[in-house]
């Protein structure tokens, strides 16, 4: 029964139900996104700030937001601070991961992640937060791999495509950058501007609609795992 009861309540934060696969996009609930971290180093860094937008029926819910700061371990590198000015002084206060987790992962529920440049965001989450609820697996769409599949980036660059950048080429705002909430709220605009631009491609192709199946293929075709 305890097994049982587990697999449960594991169940309840699975980022999309399987049931809403083959659904209307816009009937699904995201969330998007956004970490602040001390370094890029995947296997020892450390989350300072989470950021989390909430997606209802193809429009942002603007009372939903989730900021939080985090105190990590170690101290953020110079490099880091350069670019979101979160200093260790700054976070002395802060809450640890594992007081922000539980909160975190109530607040996400069961809606679908979005996030960009997904990989980053999947790795610190699996490892700092819930191996099992943040596996390491294509269930976060990637807004990073939309952009490519919709020619906004480069299938063959070095680089990531700059979430600022994409949001000026489809003449969206830029919300604080650098800041957790700031990219998360980017993030979700910049998501549904190319989801909605992929649902008109796929009608101009004779389908009937845009399914969250199509989305989750076409992130995991496109994006860098």
């Amino acid at each position: 029964m305890a097994n049982e009861t587990g697999l449960i309540q594991r169940a309840k934060y699975l980022p999309f139900a399987r049931s809403s696969l083959n659904e209307n996009w816009r009937n699904s609930n995201y969330c998007a996104i956004d970490l602040e971290t001390t370094g890029l180093d995947l296997g020892a860094d450390e989350i300072v700030a989470i950021g989390a937008a909430h997606i209802r029926q193809g429009r942002i819910s603007a009372g939903e937001n989730f900021y939080c700061e985090v105190r990590p371990l170690g101290s953020p590198s110079v490099q880091s601070v350069r670019i979101h000015g979160l200093r260790a002084s700054d976070l002395e206060d802060a809450r640890t991961i594992q007081e922000v987790g539980p909160e975190l992962i109530a607040d996400i529920g069961g809606e679908v992640l979005i996030a960009h440049a997904a990989w980053m965001e999947r790795s610190f989450l699996k490892r700092q937060v819930s191996p099992s609820i943040f596996p390491k697996s294509p269930s976060i769409i990637d807004t990073a791999g939309l952009a490519r599949a919709l020619g906004y980036a480069r299938e063959d660059g070095e680089h990531e495509p700059s979430l600022e950048f994409l949001a000026r080429r489809l003449n969206l705002p830029v919300y604080a950058p650098h800041n957790a909430l700031g990219d998360a709220l980017t993030t979700g605009v910049v998501f549904l501007a190319l989801a909605t631009e992929l649902e008109r491609s796929q009608k101009a192709k004779g389908a009937r609609m845009l399914t969250l199946k199509i989305l989750l293929e076409t992130s995991k075709k496109y994006a860098r795992n």
